[in-house]
């Protein structure tokens, strides 16, 4: 059974850094995109990036050259650097996984269909 476990949220200031990760279980697929969502307070969520089997990515306009999606295959763990954050990052963030890789990563939440519980991120003025 496939398990996502995010980890990394906390408080900090407007252009403070955080780093999230997701430690993927049981995950026994080779072609794959995984991704990082998020849900702002009043919002939907929203996809924030996305990364392939073979490491091609892809951000929302919002966190492009913020942001950085990455994963470590060998552990199974995503990650998502988040630098020079701002007060509408303030989000649930969660980890997605979509095991019917077709040779292209949405940021589309309905396209996902592993998620994990989510990890808050909340950026002060």
């Amino acid at each position: 059974q496939v398990q996502l476990v995010e980890s990394g949220g906390g408080s900090v200031q407007t252009g403070g850094s955080l780093r999230l990760s997701c430690a993927a279980s049981g995950w026994t697929y080779s072609n794959y995109c995984m991704g990082w969502f998020r849900q702002r307070p009043g919002k939907e969520r929203e996809g924030v990036a996305s990364i392939d089997s073979y490491g091609h990515t892809r951000y929302a306009d919002s966190v492009k050259g913020r942001f950085t999606i990455s994963n470590d295959n060998g552990q199974n763990t995503l990650y998502l650097q988040m630098d020079r954050l701002k007060p509408e990052d303030t989000a649930m963030y969660y980890c997605a996984a979509d095991s019917g890789y077709s040779g292209y990563c949405s940021l589309l939440g309905a396209e996902y269909n592993y998620w994990g519980q989510g990890t808050q991120v909340t950026v002060s003025s």
